[in-house]
């Protein structure tokens, strides 16, 4: 492999890197493999591609656009994988370390485009919760809905994940119609490059959606505004230097962080050395100390254990790591390969000193330790160490510095409360782990320490077959932490995608607070459709459009046949005396049940036509009895349409199911699968 050079991509043109550019040392060898850098960059010239030419054209494309688009990038980058493995190699990671890396980047991409598609509408205006009444008689609304961003996000990332980092980070900014210009860290920048060019190539992209720095930002966060924001990962100095730039504070730009974190596992009370918690307990541990060389955010740093458990769990973590087979990543007997650098493995020793200066030692020397197929000191190797701290009450160390490698330190507790307290001594942290069998343990732990944790994974017996690990951060899932490690929320789902996008109130009548969203809400006007919505393709229904149904009578008697022939004999539809003496009933009165069957008996076309299926119902309320005699009629309106294969889409209907005075009695969201136009 020739010297690589790690380019950038600046205002759609390919920089290559420059006489000022740094190195890049192979973390196995310690050879000079590449260089990333120029000396300058032209920031201005960035911003403005991003905001001119990336941002209208994401945002000319609605949400479920640009989630195929991400969808169809995932699965081109997957074509590549292979070669982004064998990349990884020189970085210290062994295929499953790359395959963290590069499949969960892959992965994640893919779960919000999924997401995208299935929980954002086809539209450009998503809709933030519940509809606000601001009036009494419901002619003056409310709706929060957010927006594209119109300005840039800046991702600065970390070494340890040159793919997943940026991955998890471009998803739901290009889903939330944002460009981005992407920082990679120098010590992994030619991995992060050869992802980057690969979705360049991809030609799924619009022009200015994306741009890569490989070397310094220069000037680019002095330009910044308020429309814009910065995702870090990195240090929490780092990111301290970074949040204290004037021009953010001044524009209160938006700083997302992921920052240090003395994550921490708890084995509970309840767990003996005979249980299968236990053996859970010690696996997790293992795996997090070597998986990437123990160069996870989300790694284990503190093994809360109680104290008559000490011994034991020490002696099974130490027999374990000690078997574990550090070398050339490169070799499929390898189980640890190297840390990132030799700048790396240089910060994880000092770090591990000062651990080791409050603590006692159970397993790993870094002076005598045993390399597959490569030079232990050439290479940025270093043993699993695991130390023992048997006074964390008044240690300082274990609690404040983070070893960012395959190091950990057990400590004992006396009680929950205690256990508790150690957790919390992280002064916040990205995940806490907790494995037990008691609910009640659990409960215990949340309450005393949720409130310094982004997350709290808990996994037994029950669970231990699907769990997904300690250290996995999913997309489903927020992903970040108070305090130290950075208050910010990355990920989860939508809320990861809020980041990127303006949540504003806005309030008016239901007709413009429908026409801003796209969806018919109550009290906005109906127009009478042209026939029958269900004889009307997906094209040619529109949003608000009605038919009202009925009225039906109900008696006596189909309150009875329902009861019979579905086995519902409720007292409320059979016995007068006992429905009276009921708080809720005049008499006896219909099964709602009955209601929604003689509604869809109203309101249904029964000929073939262009509804394909009932996919189900939402928000079903029953507001009024009926009784005997009572006569229903039915109002079906458009609500919402959203496109979802080739051949056809899904209607959101309102239905208003009303009694002879025009009192609602039912109401619901139906759910039809519509074909397009023929």
């Amino acid at each position: 492999m020739g010297l690589i050079n790690v380019n950038s991509f600046l205002a759609g043109q390919w920089i290559p890197a420059d006489d000022s550019a740094r190195s890049i040392a192979s973390a196995v060898t310690g050879e000079k493999l590449a260089v990333a850098g120029q000396t300058s960059i032209d920031a201005g010239a960035m911003i403005a591609f991003a905001r001119n030419k990336g941002g209208p054209a994401l945002r000319a494309m609605s949400f479920h656009d640009r989630a195929r688009m991400l969808k169809a990038l995932a699965l081109y980058l997957g074509e590549h994988k292979d070669e982004l493995y064998a990349l990884s190699h020189t970085t210290g990671a062994t295929t499953p370390d790359a395959m963290i890396d590069i499949d969960g980047g892959i992965g994640t991409m893919l779960v919000f485009a999924s997401k995208g598609r299935r929980e954002m509408p086809d539209s450009h205006v998503y809709v933030d919760g519940d509809l606000e009444m601001l009036s009494r008689g419901g002619s003056f609304v409310g709706q929060h809905v957010a927006t594209s961003m119109r300005g840039v996000a800046v991702h600065i990332n970390a070494f340890n994940f040159p793919v997943w980092g940026m991955l998890e980070k471009l998803a739901p900014t290009l889903l939330a119609g944002m460009p981005a210009i992407v920082k990679p860290a120098t010590a992994t920048a030619h991995v992060a490059e050869q992802c980057f060019r690969r979705m360049i190539e991809s030609g799924l992209l619009p022009e200015g959606a994306v741009q890569l720095v490989s070397g310094g930002l220069g000037d680019l966060l002095d330009r910044l505004d308020y429309q814009d924001v910065v995702g870090f990962t990195g240090s929490a100095q780092t990111a301290l230097m970074l949040r204290s730039n004037p021009r953010l504070l001044e524009n209160s730009v938006r700083f997302v962080a992921e920052q240090d974190s003395l994550n921490a596992s708890v084995l509970g009370p309840d767990v003996t050395a005979e249980s299968p918690e236990f053996e859970i307990f010690v696996k997790e541990a293992v795996r997090e100390m070597t998986a990437k060389a123990g160069q996870k955010c989300t790694a284990i740093r503190r093994m809360i254990v109680p104290e008559p458990l000490i011994g034991p769990i020490g002696d099974a973590l130490a027999a374990k790591l000690e078997k574990t087979r550090i070398g050339d990543p490169a070799l499929e007997t390898t189980r640890m390969g190297a840390l990132a650098s030799a700048a790396q493995k240089s910060d994880v020793l000092d770090k591990a000193r000062q651990i080791g200066a409050e603590c006692r030692v159970l397993s790993g020397d870094p002076d005598k330790f045993q390399v597959d197929g490569a030079d232990a000191h050439k290479g940025a190797f270093v043993p699993p160490m695991l130390f023992a701290c048997d006074d964390p009450d008044s240690a300082t160390n274990v609690h404040a510095v983070e070893a960012f490698g395959p190091v950990a330190t057990l400590m004992p507790y006396q009680d929950l409360d205690h256990a508790g307290r150690l957790l919390n001594r992280g002064r916040g942290s990205l995940v806490a782990s907790v494995i037990t069998h008691d609910p009640a343990v659990a409960r215990d732990l949340v309450l005393s320490s949720a409130a310094s944790h982004g997350r709290i994974y808990v996994n037994n017996r029950d669970s231990a077959r699907e769990a997904t690990g300690h250290g996995s951060p999913l997309p489903h899932m927020v992903h970040g932490g108070p305090g130290r490690a950075g208050g910010g929320e990355e990920l989860g789902g939508i809320r990861g995608v809020m980041h990127y996008m303006q949540r504003t109130a806005i309030q008016g009548s239901p007709d413009i607070i429908s026409g801003v969203t796209g969806t018919w809400i109550k009290g906005a006007s109906r127009p009478e459709a042209p026939a029958h919505p269900f004889t009307r393709t997906f094209n040619e229904l529109e949003i608000g459009e009605s038919i009202a149904a009925g009225p039906r009578t109900v008696t006596l008697e189909d309150i009875e046949t329902f009861a019979h022939f579905t086995g519902d004999t409720f007292y409320a539809h059979m016995d007068e005396e006992a429905a009276k003496a009921n708080p809720f009933f005049p008499g006896r009165v219909a099964h709602g049940y009955l209601l929604l069957s003689f509604a869809a008996g109203l309101f249904v076309e029964a000929a073939p036509g262009p509804v394909l299926a009932n996919t189900g119902l939402d928000g079903l309320k029953f507001m009024k009895p009926v009784s005997p005699g009572d006569a229903i009629s039915v109002k079906l309106t458009v609500k919402r349409k959203t496109r979802r294969t080739d051949n056809y889409g899904e209607v959101r209907w309102h239905v208003a199911v009303l009694n002879q005075d025009g009192d609602d009695v039912a109401e619901y969201e139906l759910h039809t699968m519509n074909a397009y136009d023929r």
